[in-house]
């Protein structure tokens, strides 16, 4: 049996209600929860002192307390895993910008103190708010960005969880990216 058929059945215990499903599942998600935790932690700046782990436990317990889980399969699930992880960074970089900006300081663990530097916190909210203003235009779109960038997945991943096509998903990648630069940078249009 392959990894990925594994950690599909073990979803489908576990989305069932099954306990020991979920201990079987974590190592064997775990290693690649940990490359895409790494994955974000490489986009702050230097200097934070969050480890990789205390991301991707967060985004752990996050995924476990939802009341509403049904994982598909792998890709889905790490699709929701960086769906978790990248909202975990966005509502710390808002709270940093909200204190920097004289907004009401509230006690923060040291983790999550080290998520988001200050220079790096105002670039995320206004890439969050690009992105979220591209998914209501193409709500496909923005999952793409999502899965691919956020996430790590392959452009098969990506179009199983999306059910389309590779070739969607790499047309759709191209115009969101071009899509995203633009909003990003309105400067460089003139």
């Amino acid at each position: 049996m392959s990894a990925a058929h594994s950690v599909t059945e073990l979803l489908e215990q576990w989305n069932h209600g099954d306990r020991e499903a979920l201990d079987k599942l974590m190592p064997l998600i775990y290693e690649e929860l940990r490359k895409m935790a790494r994955r974000y932690m490489n986009q702050q700046k230097p200097g934070h002192t969050l480890q990789t782990t205390a991301l991707i436990h967060e985004a752990y317990l996050r995924m476990v307390k939802q009341k509403e889980k049904h994982f598909q399969n792998r890709a889905h699930f790490f699709g929701v895993a960086a769906q978790a992880m990248r909202q975990i960074l966005v509502d710390y970089a808002r709270a940093r910008h909200t204190t920097k900006r004289g907004g009401h300081a509230r006690p923060v663990s040291l983790e999550e103190a080290a998520l988001v530097t200050q220079e790096r916190a105002a670039e995320l909210i206004a890439f969050d708010e690009a992105l979220q203003e591209l998914a209501t235009l193409s709500a496909r779109q923005g999952r793409v960005v999502e899965l691919r960038y956020f996430g790590g997945l392959s452009v098969e991943e990506t179009a199983t969880v999306l059910e389309v096509s590779p070739e969607t998903v790499m047309r759709d990648w191209s115009m969101a990216k071009t899509w995203l630069h633009r909003a990003l940078n309105p400067a460089s249009e003139a």
